[in-house]
């Protein structure tokens, strides 16, 4: 149990009714989780507001609330904590009520468009290589060593994040990496963290459904370097333009890594084929099994941060050079002579560098196949710039559906159409069912031609209207490449 005034420590107070020395046994800010003894957060959010509940939460037991807006009327024995934001509020007495666990370990956070889960699964093994007990909180799975907790979101809310940080402690974890989505900012679930350092990726068109303008997504990028202390370093991608404004205002260390220009840590691609890169990192020269340029900015990432944690350069590049691909990102496979990959790419930016790297390795006789589709509920103006990439950069286009939440897939399909060129109609199909989608691609497919199933990746579902079906891009194109080698 926790006091009610030792939680509230660093918070902004706007007033109380009630008695701060109330012990509390948790804090909730869903009203069906409250139960006796908790403190029930009421946070104004983009579908519900949290204060319609306070009624609920006080009959499900809860012995104090934080709010944005006072009650009309007051329930005895309860006390009332008004604030100006509850998101923030909440993040820092979640972190004060499970005894402020991101400061007893290293944490470094990894944000961007594109790039951050590879990056903080890289540094998770890479730092487990080094012997070291580190804990990951990724978009695909949360783990303590090695010790796997279901993901389902990139950053958790501040309650579960700061309890699954306190698992890691309890567990003996002493670095800690994290992927710090653009949400996560500006819903202040990172309020109250303590990181010990920060890495920018890349910044590209994306999440403009939530943001609305591609300025208020850098401005919140942008504000998890605002919040790291003196204390801790900041690493930026200097060959991003906007590397630079990233860290304009940030009070930690700033350094940068760069593959074009000069910078902290530099890196330069000596090769790169579907065997790997060849790489000069800080002028040392090292292999990695990982394809593509892209990926040759997320190992520089993962040597500038480990370099920034004091670890052994030498002991670095060669655990580097040991390390395998992650599930869903440039995952490629060959069968029948026909190379296959899966990749998460659902961004314009991201799908371009896949196919940008397809397009640098091909050997110019085979064909690129590109399955493709675009989320549902989400930014509708990237569907026509995904179809236009795919046309641009393949020689076949097939557009499917991808996860249409509530939305009708077809109608999607049909706004990825409108960035289809009348000189690209030729080469496109729409084939909404996704699983025949990807089995057609295996069809037309010929020996040496290379099929790309962008947008899923990891994932081992499809949502639809509000329905999780099982759906593993990976799964379904092994077994349509070998079916189509028996026949």
């Amino acid at each position: 149990m926790k006091n009610l005034k030792d939680i509230l420590y660093g918070v902004s107070i706007v007033e109380v009714v009630g008695d701060t020395s109330v012990e509390l046994t948790g804090i909730a800010f869903d009203s069906r989780k409250v139960t006796t003894g908790y403190c029930y957060a009421a946070q104004v959010g983009t579908q519900v507001d949290g204060h319609s509940f306070i009624a609920k939460s006080i009959d499900g037991g809860a012995v104090a609330v934080l709010c944005e807006r006072m009650p009309s009327a007051f329930v005895a024995g309860v006390t009332y904590v008004m604030v100006k934001d509850s998101g923030e509020a909440l993040g820092i007495m979640a972190s004060n009520f499970f005894d402020n666990p991101s400061a007893k370990l290293k944490l470094v956070g990894v944000t961007g468009t594109n790039g951050k889960t590879t990056t903080v699964t890289l540094l998770h093994e890479l730092f487990g290589k080094l012997g070291h007990h580190v804990g990951l909180i990724s978009t695909v799975v949360n783990k303590i060593g090695e010790e796997e907790i279901r993901s389902t979101h990139t950053t958790p809310d501040a309650i579960q994040m700061n309890e699954l940080l306190q698992s890691m402690v309890l567990a003996g974890c002493e670095f800690c990496f994290m992927e710090v989505s653009s949400h996560a900012v500006a819903q202040h679930r990172i309020a109250g963290i303590t990181f010990a350092g920060g890495a920018f990726t890349n910044i590209t068109h994306e999440h403009l459904d939530f943001h609305k303008t591609f300025k208020e997504y850098i401005k919140a990028k942008q504000g998890f370097f605002n919040l790291l202390p003196k204390s801790a370093f900041s690493l930026s991608n200097k060959d991003d333009k906007n590397g630079g404004v990233m860290l304009q205002e940030s009070s930690a260390k700033k350094h940068y890594y760069a593959l074009k220009t000069q910078a902290d840590f530099k890196t330069k691609v000596i090769e790169s084929n579907f065997d790997g890169l060849s790489l000069k990192i800080d002028g040392q020269e090292f292999w990695s099994p990982f394809i593509g340029y892209f990926n040759a900015y997320n190992l520089t990432t993962v040597y500038g941060v480990a370099m920034l944690l004091e670890q052994d350069k030498i002991e670095v590049l060669t655990a580097l050079s040991t390390l395998k691909a992650v599930a869903g990102r440039f995952q490629h496979l060959k069968i029948a002579d026909i190379t296959g990959i899966v990749d998460y790419a659902h961004s314009p930016d991201a799908l371009e560098n896949v196919l940008k790297t397809i397009k640098d390795i091909r050997t110019g006789n085979e064909e690129v196949i590109t399955v493709v589709g675009c989320g549902g509920d989400r930014d509708r103006t990237k569907r026509p710039l995904m179809a236009a990439i795919a046309c641009k950069l393949s020689d076949r286009v097939i557009l499917t559906s991808d996860n249409p939440r509530t939305e009708n897939p077809d109608a999607i399909i049909e706004e990825m159409k409108t960035g289809v060129d009348a000189a690209s109609r030729r080469k496109v199909l729409a084939i909404t069912n996704r699983k025949e989608a990807i089995r057609t691609a295996t069809s037309l497919a010929k020996a040496n031609d290379i099929l790309l199933v962008a947008g899923k990746g990891h994932e081992n579902y499809q949502e639809i209207n509000g329905e999780r079906f099982h759906f593993d891009d990976l799964e379904i194109l092994i077994e349509a490449l070998t079916e189509n080698q028996t026949k």
